[in-house]
């Protein structure tokens, strides 16, 4: 049996070499290592906004129609599931901040095979996520500017984007700071404007059909029986995908354990307003079998029904500045796992090299590069090539969830036991919730198996394909590494003798 990590040991948290605060990035290095750039109201921002995905906007129609009203239940579900999850990370993340998050996390509780194998397949989703929102954002500017070409816009996306990033940690909050806002507005208008002509109260709108009675009057709150909700949390858990983000950009804050602290109790609040509040909105608005739900969006679908003129703009404008927001995280993202991963030996050790201005730029480069090739794939190979990228990718939140679960279940004990009082943010009812959410992903990845209609079969199979090769890459590196450390031990031991 190994023995327990300690937090001492650790060294990816707040001071350590080459986080906030902490010495230099390593040898060879000409930065100081990351740096404390994000302000309170960027990380304030980036916790709101990490939750609210395009999918949200893009992907709900199709869980409506499926499930019907009972939808809610599905989002709910998976809502509760997300905090628990948060909750887990948050307590790991402010006991000892630091830009791995998650992976670091699992490096340190389940051992490095865990922290490389997750770390990896994290990288690997953004990246994946780079290219389709691109192509996403690409498709919106295309039919506003059509004088230049989809692929350009991605182009010139992806290359603004990728410049914000190279600048400084801070240009990357100011400019999620402002996409973030956008969303926040927008969802919270909405609820608003729609929640009035719900209740009857906003001029204008027919209140025959918007109602509190669309939540039953059509089949019911359950019109495709109960075990509809199952198959709504498969098309609605990924949308969630973002909420983690905030965790790993506390690392380049002033105060990193305030920062995880407060979007780790927000996040009830902005899970309940922004995903259940406007869904339950949308429902209300309108009866959840009307075609043009699925024909034009949900949330085009709502704004119409209220007569706002130039909706399917409206809704373009804010998808397009979901995508922008996403990508730019996305980039973030992907970059600090590389820069992490290099610096615990993971990756090459020039991801974990940073500029005078605390940027890891070969991370960076890295990160977009793949992003480009993903890009290529899609416009070249789209249901070939960039399909297995995309299904490949599609189960590695549930197996990032899975890891935080097991990894909290150990990291709980050895912050008790090395420092108790860093233990600021606890994990409620432990050990009982987490081995509860460890059961229910279990579980749902188990009847993912089960689904053929929505390729959720699929996207297990091909993540777990994966997910088995980068493991099997994890296990045979630390035996090598092992054996390498055990030839220079027995070295220095005969040198000594000689």
């Amino acid at each position: 049996m190994t023995s327990q990590p300690t937090l001492k040991t650790a060294g990816s948290g707040h001071g350590g070499p080459g986080e906030p605060g902490g010495s230099a990035s390593g040898p060879g290095e000409h930065g100081s290592g990351l740096q404390a750039g994000l302000k309170n109201r960027h990380l304030s921002m980036i916790a709101i906004g990490g939750v609210i995905g395009a999918g949200l906007f893009v992907g709900s129609s199709a869980g409506i129609a499926t499930a019907g009203p009972g939808i809610l239940l599905s989002y709910a579900l998976v809502g509760t599931l997300v905090v628990l999850v948060m909750r887990m990370l948050g307590e790991m993340s402010a006991a000892n901040p630091t830009s791995g998050s998650f992976s670091a996390h699992a490096d340190r509780a389940l051992g490095p095979w865990a922290g490389f194998t997750i770390g990896w397949l994290y990288w690997f989703f953004w990246v994946v996520v780079l290219a389709v929102e691109a192509t996403a954002g690409a498709a919106i500017l295309e039919g506003w500017m059509p004088a230049v070409p989809q692929w350009g816009w991605a182009l010139i996306v992806m290359v603004v984007l990728t410049a914000t990033n190279l600048v400084s940690v801070g240009s990357y909050g100011e400019f999620e700071f402002w996409f973030a806002g956008i969303k926040v507005v927008a969802i919270g208008a909405f609820i608003v404007i729609g929640g009035l002509a719900v209740f009857g109260v906003l001029p204008g709108v027919d209140s025959d059909r918007a109602g509190l009675a669309n939540l039953t009057d059509h089949g019911g709150f359950l019109p495709h029986g109960a075990g509809a909700i199952l198959t709504g949390i498969l098309l609605v858990v990924f949308s969630f995908m973002g909420s983690e983000i905030a965790t790993l950009a506390a690392g380049e804050s002033e105060d990193p354990q305030r920062a995880v602290t407060k979007a780790t109790n927000s996040i009830i609040w902005r899970i309940g307003v922004f995903y259940l509040g406007s869904i339950f909105v949308v429902v209300c608005l309108l009866p959840w079998d009307s075609e043009s739900i699925t024909e034009d969006g949900s949330y085009v679908a709502a704004l119409d029904s209220l007569g706002i003129a130039h909706t399917g703009q409206i809704m373009n404008f804010i998808v397009l500045t979901s995508v922008l927001s996403c990508l730019n995280s996305g980039l973030y993202t992907a970059s600090r796992m590389a820069f992490s991963l290099g610096r615990r030996g993971d990756a090459p050790k020039s991801f974990a090299r940073t500029t005078r201005r605390g940027v890891p730029q070969t991370a960076i480069i890295a990160s977009v590069v793949f992003g480009f090739v993903a890009v290529f794939f899609n416009y070249k190979f789209p249901d070939s090539v960039f399909l297995f990228l995309v299904n490949s990718s599609g189960a590695v939140a549930l197996f990032v969830w899975l890891v935080i679960c097991f990894s909290q279940l150990r990291m709980r004990k050895i912050i008790q036991a090395e420092a108790p009082e860093k233990l600021v943010v606890r994990m409620w009812l432990y050990p009982y919730l987490t081995w509860a959410s460890a059961a229910l992903i279990v579980f749902v990845l188990g009847y993912m198996l089960t689904d053929t209609e929505h390729d959720g079969r699929t996207t297990v199979l091909l993540s777990l394909l994966v997910a088995a090769i980068v493991l099997v890459v994890a296990v045979v590196r630390q035996r090598v590494a092992g054996r390498r450390g055990g030839a220079d031990a027995g070295a220095r031991g005969e040198a000594r003798t000689g």
